[in-house]
């Protein structure tokens, strides 16, 4: 049902010059800072430039929001580590640059935002099964990232691709949690560079 009189066309939804992934990346930051039950809506649509209205008709409601965030944020990551991991160097060279440019992403300043996957969708999980099904996706397709990498390389067969794969993601979380927690860059550093020659073995 139309509200107002015919000649009142004003549009309304999203504003001109809108775009979505701009939007999206914005949001990102509050979530990765607050996390999803401490990020207010009017905080959201404060971060997004968009009044509560045309968040709601651009991305639903605030669970939906996160998902667009987590699957923008999910797939960014993933093409970030397949890019690296198609790179010049030695299976060992390339996990460590996995590693690096994970490292300087989640201790990024002002904050130490670590990963929005394991940082915030793993709390909401248990209560918000959709939010679990896309990080769940969103793993799975890191580690088949990992494990096509290492299926290529010339290591042995034994530890099987899959199993390197599972064991590169463990430390990538392992990473992303004491980021979060305050550990130093250079401490993390010092661990996955204690961890790659285990998982190249």
């Amino acid at each position: 049902m139309r509200i107002g009189t015919e000649t009142s066309k004003k549009p309304r939804g999203r504003p001109r010059g809108f775009v979505p992934t701009e939007v999206l990346d914005r949001v990102r930051v509050v979530f990765l800072e607050k996390g999803f039950a401490a990020a207010s809506v009017d905080e959201l649509a404060a971060a997004a430039g968009l009044n509560r209205p045309s968040l709601y008709a651009a991305f639903g409601d605030k669970e939906q929001l996160y998902i667009h965030t987590l699957r923008f944020y999910g797939q960014k990551s993933v093409e970030g580590l397949a890019a690296v991991l198609a790179g010049p160097g030695t299976i060992e060279e390339r996990l460590s640059k996995v590693y690096k440019v994970a490292i300087d992403l989640y201790t990024a300043p002002p904050y130490r935002p670590g990963c929005m996957i394991v940082g915030t969708a793993a709390v909401e999980s248990p209560t918000h099964p959709r939010i679990a099904a896309v990080a769940s996706e969103l793993l799975a397709a890191i580690e088949n990232s990992l494990e096509q990498a290492f299926a290529a390389s010339d290591l042995a067969p034994e530890p099987t691709p899959a199993a390197r794969a599972r064991m590169a993601g463990a430390i990538m979380y392992a990473i992303a949690i004491r980021a979060r927690l305050g550990a130093r860059p250079s401490d993390l550093r010092a661990f996955a560079a204690s961890m790659v020659p285990l998982i190249c073995r």
